[in-house]
Order: C-alpha cells, then sequence, then structure tokens
C-alpha cells in the first residue's frame, strides 16, 4: 500500500491518488487524485502468506494471546475495493490549480479573493479556478475600466461574473490616472507618451485592488500567465500586485486550452473571450502580438528554452526564425528582476520559476550569449 499526500502547500501540490497492489502487481484500489479520501480493502492475509512463502524466508515465533475484549465483529461480508480512475491532461491540471488554490486560501486564512475582471481570457480562467476552490460567495471581481476599455470588454467581464454568481464593483481609474499625470506633467514636459503612462494604468488598478484587500482582508488573486512573465509583458507593482498566482506556470496557450474544458459542459467564459485577440488595452488599439510573437510560437520557444534547457543555438536549428528566438531569449534572461517580485503560484510543470529557475539578477549573460553563442 502506498499511502500519498494530498493537498497544496505554498506553491506545491501534492495529488494524493493512494493505492494498494497485490505481490503479484495486481492493482487492487485506489484513491482519487487531488482530493482526500479513505480507501478501504480486504486483503486476503493467509493466502498472500501463502504465496510468499515461496518466495521469502519467514520464522515463526510464540506469542502470548492477549485478548483485548473489545473489538468489533468481523464483517460477514467483504468490502469491495474501489479503483477511481485518474483524470488525465486537462482534468488533471485543472483539478491541480482548483486544489492548489483552495488550500493556499484556506490555510492562510483567509475567507475571500478578490480578482480583477478585465474581460480577458486570464482574468476570467482566475476567477473560474477561484469559484471551484472556495465557492462563488466568496470570490468578489473588480471590474476597472479606462478610456481604453471596450465596450465588448466591460459586457464580457459583467457577463463571467454573471455566469460565475460572483459578486461584482466597478471603479473606473481614469481620475485617478489623469490625477497622476497632471502630478508628473511638469516632469515630463516635452516628453512623449509611452509605456509609462500605460503602466500607470495598471498601477492605479493594483492599488485598488489592494485596497479591496486591506479593507475587507480579502487575498489578491493575479492572473498573470507563465508566457507574459517568462518575458517580463506585466507589470511590477500593477498586475503582477497580489497575494498569489493562479496561473503563474500557466502557459497562455494553455489558458486557453483549461477555458474551454471549463467550457466543455456550460459556457461559463464567454465565447467572445475565446476568439477575440488578447490586448492589455492601455492604449488605442493594442494587441499583445504588437509587442509579442504570436502565443503558438512564442509558447514553443519558452518550453524549449525555460522548461527543456535547450540553447538559443539549439532552438533555431529547430526551424524557428532566429531573430525571434534571440529575442524572446534575451526577453526571458533579462527580467529575472520582475519574477523574483512576483507572488507565490502552483507549480504543474517540471521546471517553474523560482527554485526550479535559478538565475542572478545582476549578469552579463545576455552580453555573453549574444557575443559567443547567438551568430
Amino acid at each position: 500500500a502506498y499511502v500519498n499526500m494530498v493537498g497544496g502547500q505554498d506553491e506545491l501540490v501534492f495529488d494524493g491518488g493512494s493505492f494498494i497492489y497485490s505481490p503479484e502487481g495486481e492493482l487492487l484500489a485506489r484513491g482519487p487524485l487531488f482530493e482526500e479520501n479513505l480507501l478501504i480493502a480486504d486483503i486476503h492475509l493467509k493466502k498472500n502468506h501463502r504465496k510468499n512463502k515461496q518466495i521469502y524466508f519467514h520464522h515463526e515465533y510464540q506469542l502470548d494471546l492477549i485478548n483485548l475484549g473489545t473489538l468489533a465483529h468481523p464483517r460477514g461480508e467483504t468490502i469491495k475495493p474501489r479503483i477511481r480512475s485518474a483524470p488525465r491532461g486537462l482534468s488533471e491540471i485543472l483539478s491541480a490549480l482548483v486544489l492548489g488554490t483552495r488550500d493556499y486560501v484556506v490555510k492562510n486564512g483567509f475567507k475571500k479573493v478578490v480578482i480583477g475582471l478585465s474581460g480577458g481570457i486570464d482574468s476570467s480562467l482566475t476567477a473560474a479556478i477561484a469559484v471551484k476552490a472556495i465557492g462563488a460567495e466568496n470570490v468578489i471581481g473588480v471590474i476597472m475600466p479606462s478610456r481604453f476599455t471596450s465596450r465588448e470588454s466591460l459586457e464580457d467581464a459583467h457577463a463571467l461574473a454573471k455566469n460565475l454568481g460572483i459578486q461584482t464593483y466597478q471603479v473606473s481609474i481614469e481620475d485617478i490616472v489623469q490625477q497622476y499625470e497632471s502630478a508628473l506633467a511638469p516632469a515630463f514636459t516635452g516628453m512623449p507618451r509611452d509605456i509609462t503612462e500605460e503602466n500607470l494604468q495598471a498601477r492605479a488598478r493594483g492599488n485598488i485592488l489592494m485596497a479591496f484587500s486591506n479593507k475587507f482582508g480579502w487575498l489578491v488573486l493575479t492572473t498573470g500567465n507563465k508566457s507574459e512573465t517568462s518575458v517580463g509583458y506585466s507589470t511590477l507593482y500593477g498586475d503582477m500586485a497580489g497575494g498569489f498566482a493562479v496561473l503563474k506556470d500557466v502557459l497562455k496557450t494553455l489558458v486557453y486550452k483549461l477555458s474551454e474544458f471549463i467550457n466543455r459542459e456550460k459556457e461559463i467564459i464567454p465565447q467572445r473571450v475565446l476568439v477575440k485577440p488578447p490586448s492589455a488595452e492601455l492604449r488605442p488599439g493594442q494587441k499583445d502580438e504588437d509587442s509579442l510573437p504570436p502565443y503558438a510560437i512564442l509558447d514553443r520557444i519558452l518550453t524549449e528554452y525555460v522548461e527543456k534547457d535547450h540553447s538559443v543555438a539549439e532552438i533555431i536549428e529547430m526551424g524557428f526564425e532566429p531573430q525571434m528566438v534571440k529575442d524572446v531569449a534575451r526577453m526571458v534572461d533579462r527580467n529575472e528582476y520582475k519574477r523574483r517580485q512576483a507572488p507565490p503560484g502552483i507549480r504543474i510543470t517540471p521546471k517553474a520559476f523560482g527554485r526550479d529557475w535559478r538565475m542572478p539578477i545582476t549578469n552579463h549573460f545576455t552580453n555573453f550569449m549574444n557575443n559567443f553563442q547567438i551568430k
């Protein structure tokens, strides 16, 4: 019999699935994965003993019989062992994310969580996982539009909240951002608008979520995924601000697959969220692919570079566009400082950022790579 730990501990998730095998290798009973369970099976000890005597040496001892007098009468029927089917693929990943989220929230004494709902795929999946983990009544969504937020995104955020049955607040960041810009205008005179003004919006949203957290004692769940974390496509003290990162080790392409899996029986995440181009909506007409390769390609490069430890040269030999591989590797290497400041999150891959990925922040590796490794 193998008794396996089950539950979440910080970034780790133990999957359970305890099982009992006969001496012949026959599976007699197996518990479920990712949930606590009492596993019971009757084993024919005398039968097994006779078989074992053919294999092992045994010593017999004379022992005194002690009658406790309190033992229950043995049951006349044999308990039929259960062999629970093990979830595979997307079901297994989703179960791990749900269990890891639930145990982190509960074991750290939180009653509720708060999530910024943008109407995008990442916040939608994070909210859906949170509801599965701790119940809709314990999940709060905050919708924080700006002048760049599309009508469709607002509608999708509200539709998601309705489908999940969660409470929402809507707080505009427009006045807050304008106050920031007005206060900074004297120092920024004559300088063009750039990513600075975009990040002010993300940081305003982070401040609002942390205000809800401070006021009500709710845990902020961040919504960034592994693809964004890898290349630094996130804002320090903005969308990275929070206490737990549910999708920290989930690549963007897997985010879509998990969202479709959740919708397999009933539409929880609005269909439009699944098909519209991903965008941070921090400037007019912005799309993620303005700054990054298509996620289908980016995630394949990240898998080879981060999870499989292949060099840039090796990845280029696989047929990827050389300059794209160089750019992705450079973004991964120079954004270690951001990842060090990210909240903890659930590990589901063989190599997650953190203990599995040990890179110094201060280094000249990128220059070395440019000079010697990439031709």
